[in-house]
Order: structure tokens, then C-alpha cells, then sequence
């Protein structure tokens, strides 16, 4: 493909860039806007009004993703190619969502994810019924997972915002970090007796999870199970079993996943097994649906009416065009307190890349820095810097128009919570001119003199460009449509930078460097 910036559109976008644009007040203006520029699917609505988008921009937009080759890289992904290049693989999560067909991949791969998905859900169910028990014929009551990165973050992730479908039987832990504090605070309120736990890797070499897991191997037996029977206690979720039976795993309790899945995509394989226990099987096979049904929109929708598209669209141009180098995404839903880690790792790990597909080295900036966390707790902390801060961002924010939770003032909750995430929105796009806010010091009662002194301090510039996405419910399926929304927005951005963002070469130096360390004796 073509170099971003030996693009047409590439160069009309610079163009635009440099002229003078309206401002968010101007723009909200228009009639029809907010319905023009939203779009909705899989129980997801975006809506896009509050971009700083003219039908100029937006039309070379949509010109750049058709040049960038976007849409042949999509459909070289959905084959099954192998698209990751420096690991000469395919890259196909999307498969994991299953379907009743092989799909594009082929049925040899559809028969091994559905095989590898029917023995998961069968053991989590068992998990969750205490049929599948402990050395000494005891169900379990607590299940420990141990893994770091794409085998923690996912399914803790995914556990949080499905909380209120957790079993009552079985309590799910995560611990990824080695510190020593991190495995004993949760393991000093357990019985060991009752205990599982799932040690989760790809390569069953990760240093972390092997630190943790010898640990937890330690404690197993310190607190009275016998060294014969430790292997009844200990779940493997790996790419490499022969490694995982070295150290004593049983065959019959590891759980596969394959060299085409980054850890960053995996919740939808066998390293779903934490959630499907705390879950269920048929919640976490609605995770899946969701996810499935996400991609169907993905590669079917238009691309001017594709929700993944028109978010990596707007990124690129506030990213590119408008230099805003970092991306807040700001939740207003307290269940998906861990999703901007999630996407955290996702973006940064696929797009932080400085090379391009050829070797050669980019000559556009690439994956923004993310950040974030949830919304109302960051209106009292970081959000003076984005209403007033020299530093110029876009805004995910990410609301649900339901609310689930059994209290009986839960709804007076779910109402101040979306006002917020209404009026900060709106905030952020119009600002306070400081005419108005001197205006507003004299309605307030202030005399001129202070209503002038203190107007700079309180005025607002606003033209803070954010996206709303709305979730109609949390629910696993559109839990997983919204993952899967931002694993192809990744991909899309990725398609018009022309980088690869399936490998994640910045990772493993650290990880060689750790060794060669340990080696040496540092």
C-alpha cells in the first residue's frame, strides 16, 4: 500500500487542518447534526455530533480510509492471512467468537475452537457446580487466576463489569503482579482445600506467572495437600502444553489456545475460563455472541455508517490533524472500572509501533497515549486540566442507558451519574466564552469590578472534541460488542498508519533483558 502521506486524502486532511475550522458551538448548531452523526448497533449507539467534523472532513476521511487499503486488510484479516508479518501469522481472535460455519478460516480451525470452547465451558460449569473437586473430594470455593497482561487483564476486566452475574458458590481471584503482597493478600483469607487455581501463559515461560505459580505450589502444600495430589489443585491455559506437563500440569485440566491469538485479543479464548467460572458458561457464550456480533457490523457496514471505522477515523484525524497526542477515555459505568486499562494495553500495545509495514520508519504519528478511568471520579481530579489545561485531547465517554443493580434508589444513582456524563460532554464542547462567564458573575451577584477580575480565571475555550457511546444495558453481549468495537477500531488506525498491530517487540526486550539478568546473577 501507499505510504499515509503519499495519500490524496492525506494531503487534503493537512489542508483542512490549516484552515480555520468552527468552532463546537458553531458546529452543535446545525440542524440534523447529532442525528446525522450518530449510529447505532449490537445494543451500541455512538454518537459523534461533538467531534470537531464538517462534512469537508469528514468526506476525506472516509476517502483516506478507502486509499489507506482498509477495507482489503479487513477482509485479508476475516480470511484468515497471515497478516501479522514480523511473526508471519493470521490474526484470528475473530474466530474465537465462533459461529455455527467454519467461517473464512476454515473448518479445521472452527472445530478446534469449538472444541477447545466446549471443554471450558463444561469445566466451568463443573467449577461452579462443585462436581470438579480437590485432592481430598472438597468442592472448590475459591479459584485463583495467575497471569499477567492479556492473561489478567481481559477476564478481570470482564468479571468486574459482569459482577452482578458472579456466582455465589465460587469466588474468582486475580493476581498478576509478582510482589509477594499481591499473591498473599489473597491467598491468607483461603482454604487451601478448596482452592484452584489457574495458572495462565501462552508460552508457560512468562516470569511473573511462574514466580506466582511456584509460590502458589508452595502454599498448596505448606498448608497440608500432598505433593502426589498438588496437580488436582492447578489448572494450565497455554500455546505450549508440552511445556505446561513438565512442571506437573495434568493434560486433562490444560486448556489450549493458539499462536494466532496476541494476549491482548484473548479473553475469547480458553483464558476466558476465570470469567466463564464466575460467570457461567451460557453468560460467557453470550460474551461471544456479542463479540460476533460486533464483528458482522464491522465487515459488512458501509464504511461511512461502520462504528469501528468512523471511531478509528476520528481518532486519526485528532491524532494526525488537530495534534492531540493522548486519548481519555472516561466511563460513566462503575462495573467497567478496569476498561480503560483494558484498552490501555490493547491500543498501546498494537499501535505503539514506530516502523512500518516495510521496515522503514513512520513519518506520521501513530497509537496515542490512552488514559483514563471512571468519569465522575475524574470530574474531581483531571478534568480541570481538560477543561482549562494548555493540553488539547479528545473524550471517549461510555454510559449505560439501563440500570441493573438492586438497590431502591439505584435509579436516582443511574440519573446523576448520565447527567453528569451529559453535562460534561457539553461542557467540554461549548466552553464558556468570557463575556458569558463575566455575564454570569453580575446574574450571580458579583460587582463589576470582581465580575472582570475574576472572568479569565472562570471562562472555558471548550471546542473539546468527545465521542458518547451508549451501552442500552451491560450485558455480556454488549460488553462484548463494545471490546470488539475497539479491537477493530485498533485495527482500522493501524491499516491507515501502515503498521503492524499484532506483534509487540517493546515487550519482549524488557523480558530478555530480566533473563539475561537473572542469568548473571543481578
Amino acid at each position: 500500500m501507499s505510504l499515509p502521506t503519499a495519500l490524496p486524502a492525506w494531503h487534503s486532511l493537512d489542508r483542512l487542518a490549516t484552515q480555520a475550522q468552527p468552532h463546537l458551538r458553531e458546529l452543535l448548531a446545525e440542524p440534523g447534526r447529532a442525528e446525522r452523526l450518530t449510529w447505532s448497533t449490537a445494543g451500541l449507539t455512538l454518537d459523534a455530533s461533538r467531534q470537531r467534523l464538517t462534512p469537508a472532513i469528514e468526506q476525506a476521511l472516509l476517502e483516506l480510509a478507502a486509499q489507506s487499503g482498509l477495507a482489503d486488510r479487513r477482509e485479508a484479516m476475516f480470511r484468515g492471512d497471515a497478516i501479522n508479518t514480523t511473526e508471519d501469522r493470521p490474526v484470528l481472535h475473530v474466530a474465537l467468537r465462533g459461529g455455527e460455519s467454519g467461517g473464512p478460516w476454515g473448518n479445521q480451525i472452527h472445530a478446534q475452537v469449538q472444541r477447545e470452547l466446549d471443554r471450558v465451558c463444561r469445566f466451568a460449569e463443573e467449577v461452579r457446580a462443585g462436581t470438579a473437586r480437590g485432592h481430598a473430594n472438597d468442592a472448590f470455593t475459591d479459584v485463583v487466576n495467575i497471569g499477567i497482561g492479556g492473561s489478567d487483564l481481559g477476564p478481570r476486566m470482564a468479571a468486574d463489569a459482569l459482577a452482578h452475574l458472579a456466582s455465589d458458590a465460587v469466588r474468582v481471584h486475580y493476581v498478576s503482579n509478582p510482589d509477594a503482597w499481591a499473591l498473599w493478600s489473597v491467598l491468607r483469607g483461603l482454604d487451601a482445600r478448596r482452592t484452584l487455581f489457574i495458572v495462565s501463559s501462552k508460552t508457560f515461560t512468562t516470569q511473573e506467572t511462574l514466580t506466582n505459580a511456584a509460590s502458589a505450589r508452595h502454599w498448596l502444600a505448606d498448608n497440608g495437600v500432598p505433593a502426589d495430589a498438588i496437580a488436582k489443585h492447578l489448572v494450565a491455559i497455554t500455546a505450549t502444553p508440552a511445556k505446561s506437563a513438565e512442571l506437573g500440569y495434568d493434560p486433562e485440566r490444560t486448556f489450549l489456545f493458539w499462536d494466532w491469538v496476541g494476549g491482548r485479543y484473548s479473553l475469547w479464548s480458553s483464558l476466558g475460563l476465570p470469567l466463564a467460572i464466575g460467570i457461567g458458561a451460557a453468560a460467557f457464550r453470550q460474551l461471544l455472541a456479542g463479540g460476533r456480533a460486533m464483528d458482522e457490523h464491522f465487515q459488512h457496514a458501509p464504511l461511512a455508517e461502520n462504528l469501528p471505522v468512523r471511531l478509528a477515523l476520528h481518532g486519526v484525524w485528532n491524532r494526525n490533524f488537530l495534534r492531540m497526542p493522548t486519548q481519555l477515555i472516561a466511563s460513566y459505568a462503575s462495573r467497567l472500572v478496569r476498561f480503560v486499562p483494558f484498552v490501555q494495553q490493547m491500543d498501546m500495545e498494537s499501535n505503539g509501533k514506530r516502523m512500518q509495514l516495510d521496515g522503514t520508519e513512520a513519518a506520521v504519528d501513530t497509537g496515542p497515549i490512552v488514559w483514563g478511568g471512571l468519569g465522575i471520579d475524574g470530574q474531581h481530579a483531571y478534568f480541570q486540566l481538560v477543561h482549562q489545561g494548555r493540553h488539547a485531547l479528545p473524550v471517549d465517554f461510555i454510559g449505560v442507558q439501563s440500570e441493573d443493580t438492586p438497590l431502591p434508589l439505584a435509579g436516582a444513582h443511574h440519573a446523576v451519574v448520565n447527567l453528569n456524563l451529559r453535562a460534561q460532554a457539553q461542557a467540554m464542547a461549548l466552553g464558556r466564552t468570557l463575556q458569558e462567564t463575566e455575564a454570569q458573575l453580575l446574574q450571580d451577584g458579583a460587582d463589576a469590578e470582581t465580575a472582570h477580575a475574576l472572568a479569565p480565571h472562570r471562562q472555558f475555550p471548550g471546542d473539546i472534541p468527545s465521542h458518547i457511546l451508549w451501552l442500552d444495558r451491560l450485558d455480556p453481549e454488549r460488553l462484548g460488542a463494545l471490546i470488539a468495537l475497539y479491537e477493530h477500531k485498533v485495527f482500522c488506525q493501524a491499516a491507515i498508519w501502515n503498521i503492524n498491530a499484532f506483534d509487540q517487540w517493546g515487550v519482549e526486550l524488557g523480558k530478555t533483558m530480566a533473563k539475561a539478568l537473572e542469568r548473571a546473577g543481578g
